[in-house]
């Protein structure tokens, strides 16, 4: 077997790794390291849990012990050099022996971005980077988009008939889909780090948008569970309830307004435990609405990898119309609601030249319904 081959093996070990901490290491990046001791045995494996805890390469050299001196160690991220949380993983590496360090890909934290490569590599350390980068920056495009452009990614969660509508004229809308679909759901709010939706959402359902361990459907639910989304309410004027269970649920509740917002009910919202953000279009102050790319930036500062938007027609197709979506995940139910029915987004296009075209990454059946994943492709 070839030393490629032998890398991309145990890289693709590091990997699953790191996909146990899916839900739980946000802000952080999700890492995994495996170590290989010189015959070929692994002698050391870990993966990064919650932000604050040790790094992935820190559990897998504590299971290693002696045995890491003259190892390899496998990492689906640069190890970081600088003091954060924790102390750097590359000076671990490097007190602990490793003769040779293999990165999935390079860190593009500016606090890293090459330094830790660097500096094991000034200790006599041999390096290796970019075996399977593709699939390393696949657990982290969330992070990798945060720190390259200061948004997060943004996902829209998205649930329709065969015919494309989301809810009835009157605005019914439970339940579209199955219940599998929904649990499907609860894995993409538990994977985000915020929820952004719209008033009328709010108005219609009163929705609580948190992650509820009984209908996420995985074994350490309850964990998951103790982080919850920061939720994100647009809301120009301030119609949301002071008694939302939006407001009320567990975690923490950002309400997004504009100048026109009533200075009494923003004190009544703040009493009820939410926090009151006003962001107004600086561009046109004619627009009473929140400016779309102010909000964004300003989940990138609190540190947001990965922001799903579940909301109603109206601000769905803002979004799109101004390319803030990053990626749509569609629930297509087995069901025709009719031509009275709302419609997916309200998106006024008026020629073929307008449409919007999106790639298909996933189509899967989801119980009786099935979850289609698209990207919209910049033109």
């Amino acid at each position: 077997m070839t030393q490629e081959a032998i890398d991309r093996g145990f890289m693709a070990k590091a990997i699953e790794l790191a996909r146990s901490g899916w839900y739980t290491t946000m802000p952080n990046p999700r890492v995994g390291c495996v170590i290989v001791d010189a015959n070929g045995h692994i002698v050391g494996e870990g993966w990064h849990e919650k932000a604050g805890e040790p790094h992935a390469e820190v559990h897998a050299l504590r299971m290693a012990g002696m045995k890491a001196k003259g190892a390899t160690a496998y990492v689906t991220l640069e190890p970081c050099s600088h003091f954060g949380r924790t102390p750097p993983c590359a000076e671990a590496l490097k007190a602990a022996g490793i003769a040779r360090v293999v990165a999935a890909i390079q860190d593009v934290n500016p606090s890293v971005a090459g330094k830790g490569m660097a500096m094991l590599q000034k200790a006599g350390i041999e390096t290796r980077s970019g075996v399977l980068e593709d699939e390393a920056r696949a657990l982290n495009e969330g992070f990798f988009k945060r720190m390259s452009t200061g948004i997060p990614l943004v996902r829209a969660k998205l649930a329709m008939s065969l015919d494309g509508r989301t809810a009835m004229a009157s605005g019914e809308s439970q339940w579209i889909t199955g219940p599998m679909a929904r649990s499907e759901v609860q894995k993409l709010r538990a994977q985000s780090c915020a929820i952004i939706t719209g008033a009328g959402s709010i108005l219609k359902d009163n929705s609580s948008l948190t992650v509820r361990p009984s209908e996420l459907g995985l074994a350490n639910a309850e964990e998951i569970c103790k982080r919850q989304p920061l939720r994100v309410v647009l809301d120009s004027t301030l119609q949301t309830p002071v008694d939302a269970n939006i407001v009320s649920g567990p975690g923490n509740c950002l309400i997004v307004t504009t100048s026109q917002f009533c200075p009494e009910k923003k004190a009544l919202l703040e009493q009820a435990g939410a926090e009151v953000l006003v962001l107004d279009n600086a561009e046109d102050i004619t627009d009473d609405r929140v400016c779309l790319p102010a909000l964004l930036a300003e989940l990138g500062r609190r540190e947001c990898n990965e922001v799903l938007l579940e909301t109603g027609a109206q601000l769905a197709g803002s979004m799109m119309a101004e390319n803030l979506i990053d990626e749509l995940v569609v629930f297509m139910a087995p069901v025709l609601m009719g031509s009275e029915a709302r419609p997916l987004f309200n998106l006024p296009l008026h020629t073929m030249s307008e449409k919007k075209e999106v790639a298909i990454k996933d189509i899967r059946a989801v119980g009786n319904d099935w979850k289609i994943t698209v990207r919209p492709i910049s033109k």
